[in-house]
């Protein structure tokens, strides 16, 4: 006499399972059409294309209009293309009360862009402090605050972003000569020579110094207290 009970009972059970699978289904295919554009949007950035970049991100906001990644990147390209006015009003999108490590830091850019360092270092420690072990975060924040004049702290946060990024790895040379300058800068030049001798090129190495004295000495111009790098 069960027999009917039970039977009834296992049409919506299939029915259910049927629904929870079709929109597993679903989530796996917007979270594969998500990766691919996101990664789209980043290799664009990469390859030196900010208007394609943001070609791929008004095709994808308008499938995920609240997407937050995809509101840092907007930013990110709008600053690409020196649209500082356009970046600022992208940037009133993301929450003020934000603090993951990505809003932090485009906010960073977003003050370095408008020449305010100040607040540019205050932005890229809070977003230090939210990704400790990104070595882009420590570039920025190093730099900012070499820009603000806080040359002593900027040698520390530079060690840490040089010890962060993989020897051979592009971002090396940059964080290397960053901290180059702000040793400079600190009176430390004889530990900036010796650091800019791991470069084993000689040609290479003078076209890196005279860069970083003109950088330095352009620094010192606008007002940092930078002396210029020995020539």
């Amino acid at each position: 006499m069960r027999a009917p009970l039970i039977a009834a009972l296992i049409l919506p059970l299939a029915l259910l399972a049927s629904q929870v699978a079709a929109r597993q289904e679903e989530q796996a295919s917007e979270t594969s059409t998500r990766t691919l554009y996101l990664g789209l949007i980043g290799q664009a950035r990469a390859d030196g294309k900010p208007r394609a970049a943001l070609a791929y991100l008004d095709d994808f906001e308008r499938q995920h209009p609240d997407d937050r990644e995809a509101r840092i990147l907007r930013v990110n390209c709008l600053l690409d293309l020196n649209q500082i006015d356009g970046a600022r009003q992208a940037l009133a999108r993301i929450p003020a009360d934000d603090r993951s490590a990505g809003a932090l830091a485009v906010r960073g850019h977003v003050f370095t862009a408008q020449g305010q360092w100040g607040d540019a270092a205050q932005a890229y420690a809070a977003a230090q402090a939210a990704s400790p072990a990104d070595p882009f975060i420590a570039n920025a924040h190093g730099y900012a605050q070499l820009r603000a004049g806080a040359g002593v702290q900027a040698v520390e946060t530079l060690r840490r972003a040089l010890d962060l990024v993989p020897d051979g790895a592009p971002a090396n040379a940059v964080v290397r000569n960053n901290l180059a300058l702000a040793l400079t800068a600190t009176g430390r030049s004889a530990e900036a020579a010796a650091l800019l001798s791991r470069i084993r090129d000689t040609t290479e190495r003078s076209r890196v110094q005279q860069e970083l004295g003109r950088e330095a000495l352009r620094i010192a111009q606008a007002g940092g207290g930078i002396v210029p790098m020995a020539q």
